[in-house]
């Protein structure tokens, strides 16, 4: 096994479930020393379960990264642990579908607030320590609906457009610090997000004609997948893990799309 991650430094938000425990978890295989934060408390067992076979150490903590004071006490946290942060991975994301006319402003301005600004304050906390160090690597999430925005959804769309922007900018400002910033737009990933998209946009589509039962919508989408399948946390993980490593030290300033092939840009 690889060990370029052992010792290393690493937290992921949005890791109590789906991309998010998936990107924990490798990293954790390799012996890094892992932080994973979510707004669900589920977070304490998800880091729970992988510390029963990592040899880093693995922490948990209840965090919205929509609270200022909360982010950074979470960075402070971390590096007063470990003396260091190599790697930092905003992946904390939700997502409402709704008709233009029935969405509340709260409900447009908390998807934005959690998917655009809680990157942007991480990255903030994240870059403190790593210009410090003189290195490091934030990796961001962005969406394939940061290329392409879709039906019902134009507060999801702009935020991750928004995270695209945010991860060009810091790539110019932090590149002088040996800090690498990159993004990566994942597709129809099998998560709990997705269960969720699957089966309201489904309701919503849903005509006379053609009732949408449960898995029957994304199975059509991926049908436009020239892959033919949905993604794995796994597969997203196995991206980020190269992101953060030697082998893409040359690599800023971009965005990956992980969708089988669905976006091609």
């Amino acid at each position: 096994m690889n060990n370029e991650f052992n010792g290393k430094a690493i937290l992921v938000t949005g890791a109590a479930h789906g991309i998010g425990a998936a990107i924990a978890s490798r990293f954790a295989s390799e012996g890094a020393n892992v932080v994973l934060a979510d707004y669900d408390k589920a977070v304490l067992d998800t880091a729970k379960t992988i510390n029963e076979n990592s040899t880093g150490s693995i922490l948990g903590f209840q965090v919205d990264v929509t609270n200022e004071e909360q982010v950074i006490d979470l960075y402070a946290k971390t590096y007063d642990e470990f003396g260091q942060l190599d790697v930092s991975v905003q992946n904390a994301g939700i997502i409402t579908i709704e008709y233009l006319d029935k969405m509340p402003r709260e409900e447009f301005d908390r998807v934005m607030q959690v998917n655009t600004t809680g990157v942007w304050l991480c990255c903030r906390e994240a870059a403190k320590y790593m210009m410090k160090q003189s290195k490091g690597r934030l990796i961001n999430t962005s969406s394939g609906q940061g290329r392409n925005g879709f039906i019902y959804t134009p507060h999801y769309a702009a935020s991750k457009m928004g995270v695209i922007g945010i991860t060009q900018s810091l790539a110019h400002e932090l590149a002088p610090f040996n800090i690498n910033v990159n993004a990566f737009c994942p597709g129809i990933i099998e998560t709990n997000m997705w269960d969720y998209n699957d089966r309201v946009w489904g309701e919503i589509l849903s005509t006379p004609e053609k009732q949408y039962k449960k898995g029957e919508l994304m199975a059509e989408w991926c049908e436009g997948i020239p892959m033919k399948r949905p993604g794995q946390p796994k597969d997203v993980a196995g991206l980020v893990r190269f992101l953060a490593s030697e082998d893409a030290s040359y690599i800023t300033g971009q965005t990956i799309n992980v969708d089988g092939g669905l976006i091609m840009s």
